[in-house]
């Protein structure tokens, strides 16, 4: 049946609300990283996320339903992948400016076509294909000013290895896309959203030894107003699906450069040059092609 337009305008505005929120995230975990170690910051994201979600599930009346996992190892994966994930993404989010950890991240739903073709034998056809590779060139193009060859000196070597712990964290996120997949056959998404962060916060909790301090008041303020926040962007993320079809609020996502951009410069005084924006445009219609294939295959 066709679903009415309120429904589907009600999931786009969740979903572009679960965007902007989704980017404050960033932006508050990137206000703590010069002083606070990224798997601290991943601790405080989860731990703070989980009392939301907890909530949410009690309004839903699906509270039972959220603590019991079908699969648990399934969930085990999906976690360990997604928790290196946002590890891997709070570490580079200290490294480089906010819209080029942005536009990088777009690497994660090409590499989830790839994966899903290698892992769970999903077909691949040629126009999705076409669409996956130029994305690749687009990342491309992103990385090649913090890659290029000749280029040195701290800053340079700061913003290189950035670059590559965001384009581990895009890979880690496309596994966890890839396990979740394979979840959805058997466990409904709340049940998904709350053992995620449970094993990311334990996950984090590995790296208690490797430095962690503690915050002042205000880096404690950014860090629990990240989990709350991120916390709320989930939900609102789960809750866009249920209103409107996938192919509907997916391409939505792609309102998160410009908002990165605008927080960038307002915040965070950073201007990306031509490359960045260049590579940007060029992985985001390769995502909405994928996406609009994706729509028209045969579910």
């Amino acid at each position: 049946m066709t679903q009415p337009q309120s429904l589907i305008l009600r999931g786009i505005a969740l979903k572009l609300a679960s965007v902007l929120l989704f980017v404050a995230m960033q932006a508050l975990i990137k206000q703590t990283a010069a002083r606070v170690p990224p798997g601290e910051a991943m601790a405080f994201r989860s731990a703070f996320a989980i009392p939301v979600i907890l909530l949410w599930l009690v309004w839903q009346r699906e509270f039972r339903l959220g603590l019991r996992p079908a699969a648990p190892f399934g969930h085990l994966w999906r976690g360990v992948m997604g928790g290196v994930s946002m590890g891997l993404g709070f570490a580079g989010l200290g490294y480089l400016p906010l819209p080029e950890v942005t536009a990088i991240g777009y690497a994660a739903p090409l590499l989830t076509v790839i994966f899903a073709a290698m892992f769970l034998d999903e077909k691949v056809p040629l126009a999705r294909g076409l669409a996956v590779l130029a994305g690749f060139g687009g990342v491309l193009l992103v990385l090649t000013p913090r890659l290029s060859v000749g280029v040195d000196g701290p800053e340079a070597l700061a913003h290189a290895l950035g670059a590559m712990l965001v384009l581990g964290s895009a890979v880690f996120a496309a596994l966890a896309q890839v396990f979740v997949r394979k979840l959805l056959g058997s466990d409904r998404t709340p049940v998904i959203v709350f053992w995620f962060s449970v094993t990311s916060l334990a996950l984090s909790l590995v790296t208690l030894p490797f430095g962690w301090v503690v915050p002042g008041p205000s880096d404690a303020l950014a860090l629990v107003l990240a989990g709350v926040v991120g916390g709320v962007a989930q939900i609102l993320l789960t809750t866009s699906y249920r209103h409107a079809d996938a192919s509907v609020v997916a391409p939505f996502d792609y309102a998160s450069m410009l908002v990165a951009l605008l927080v960038g410069f307002f915040v965070f005084h950073e201007a990306p040059g031509p490359m960045v924006l260049a590579g940007a445009a060029v992985i985001s219609a390769a995502g909405l092609a994928v996406i609009w294939q994706e729509h028209r295959r045969p579910k």
